[in-house]
């Protein structure tokens, strides 16, 4: 047993003592059984390993589809799936419901200052910086390198996995390729080799770590266990420290080196053009990396290996892509692109059960009250719950455990392309709403298509049996173990 561990059941043992009695009390949102003095510390800790399927089990139960969690040395939690709540949070009254403090220094030693961990004046300053990157033109140029990477890269390490019928971890494929195109798009540096089974680059590994352990403060039990842990450099503190050095002078290395040869035609270029300090530029990079690093790939991932049950939805899914590639040449462009409404229908559902970014916080400045009327008291941290939203039932109807892509369907135009819905952010806020929605949406939704659309087209995934693979909440999810996979080349003279 870590020593932490033994520490926090031995705090346990003794507030029931000192409690005297286990007295349950209640409020109108909260259903985990809560303590004088530990609030529902136990049940928290007895769930810390499935804490997503506890808060969705939680709401579910709830009249309001919110829930509030106290627990020893922690503010109030407030976890809602209630769309009117999110939109409250998230526009409406955006002003009181900043990342906040306490959020900020749990990931304050690995993003540092970057986009997704501050508030404010220094949150819009690089907001604007990076919007060019995201205009039609920008994205036009975006689909000009996907394309050659995934034609001489991607596809090229499929053939020869065709050919050999080796199996191979297809989201580690796709992880790294998509951590390539960050590389290639944002920093202007070279690729790695897309080989899953070569090893994994120091930068890569420290990174995970960093990524891990700063998740896992997030959802400790005791919070001023990490606390003190980071204080003496103890356990996973002291491995934090250490990646977190080593990511650190990896990105130095790369601004260094982009100072020395500067190219004006990436992001990182601009960032130093624009005169922000190497410190700023460096939390910038690590939280662009963040974002395209793992989102997009795990989603993909997914979304092969939901398909793998659902023959017809494969069938349907190559019939379009192939009927938009007879209409162009060369590859897809962005406007073909926009055409694959069934492919995107299906990426929904798959961020529907599984969003990149399960959950996120904010904190309240002042005492306030949300719509369904649940209390918030400053200071309190406030979660909205993309995982759990998917789930709910008065949202998604009694069939809401199934992947059906045609629920995001709502009719077909003249040319019997499928018209997706268009769904309320606040009921599907995987990509966050209000003023802080992802700038890299669209993007995102770019990169996905033309990598499921390209693959689809040229190959047949066959997955290795195994059982259903855990969904694992970091800073962004992915599936646990990965998905080993062998490939096939699909005969582009038949119909799928």
């Amino acid at each position: 047993m870590e020593a932490s561990t033994f520490i926090l059941l031995l705090v346990l043992v003794l507030l029931l003592v000192s409690a005297g009695k286990h007295v349950i009390y209640s409020c109108r949102n909260s259903t985990p059984k809560t303590y004088p003095v530990i609030g529902c510390l136990i049940s928290f800790y007895t769930n810390r390993n499935r804490l997503l399927d506890w808060y969705t089990e939680l709401l579910t139960e709830s009249p309001s589809r919110t829930v509030v969690i106290r627990r020893l040395a922690a503010r109030r939690t407030v976890v809602t799936a209630n769309p009117s709540n999110v939109e409250y949070i998230l526009k409406t009254n955006f002003d009181n419901y900043p990342k906040g403090k306490p959020f900020t220094e749990i990931l304050g030693d690995f993003l540092g200052n970057g986009i997704f961990n501050v508030d404010g004046n220094l949150w819009l300053k690089q907001r604007r910086l990076a919007t060019h990157d995201f205009t039609p033109k920008s994205l036009r140029e975006y689909v000009t390198v996907l394309r050659n990477e995934v034609e001489k890269e991607l596809l090229a390490f499929l053939n020869a996995a065709a050919e050999d019928s080796q199996p191979f971890d297809l989201q580690e494929l796709l992880r790294r390729f998509t951590f390539n195109i960050v590389c290639i798009v944002f920093l202007g540096i070279d690729r790695c080799t897309l080989n899953p089974s070569s090893p994994v680059s120091e930068f890569d590994r420290a990174f995970q770590t960093a990524s891990a352990v700063s998740a896992g403060r997030g959802s400790a039990p005791l919070s001023f266990v990490w606390k003190f842990k980071r204080l003496v450099g103890f356990g996973s503190e002291k491995e934090l420290r250490k990646a977190v050095g080593e990511v650190h002078n990896c990105v130095d290395e790369i601004i260094r080196d982009k100072k020395r040869k500067p190219a004006n035609q990436d992001f990182l270029s601009r960032l130093i053009v624009a005169g922000e300090s190497d410190e700023t530029v460096r939390d910038m990079v690590i939280s662009i990396i963040m974002a395209g690093r793992d989102t997009t790939s795990a989603v993909a991932t997914r979304l092969f290996w939901l398909i793998t049950g659902h023959e017809e939805t494969e069938h349907d899914l190559v019939s379009e892509i192939r009927s938009v590639k007879e209409e162009i040449t060369g590859g897809f462009d962005y406007e073909s692109l926009k055409k694959l409404s069934l492919l995107k229908a299906c990426l929904c559902e798959v961020m529907r059960l599984y969003p990149p970014v399960p959950w996120d916080s904010k904190h309240a400045l002042t005492d306030d009250r949300l719509p369904d009327g649940t209390l918030v008291r400053a200071g309190d941290r406030v979660t909205y719950f993309p995982y759990g939203m998917g789930r709910m039932e008065e949202l998604w109807g009694e069939d809401w455990d199934e992947f059906k892509p045609n629920r995001w369907a709502e009719s077909y135009d003249k040319t019997c392309c499928r018209v997706l819905k268009k769904v309320n952010p606040f009921k599907f806020p995987v990509f966050q709403a209000g003023p802080r929605v992802c700038l890299g949406e669209e993007m995102a939704y770019v990169q996905m298509k033309y990598i499921v659309a390209s693959i689809l087209d040229r190959f047949e995934i066959e997955p290795i049996p195994t059982d259903k693979p855990d969904f694992v909440p970091m800073l962004t999810a992915h599936m646990a173990g990965g998905m080993q996979v062998r490939v096939h080349r699909r005969d582009p003279s038949l119909s799928p």
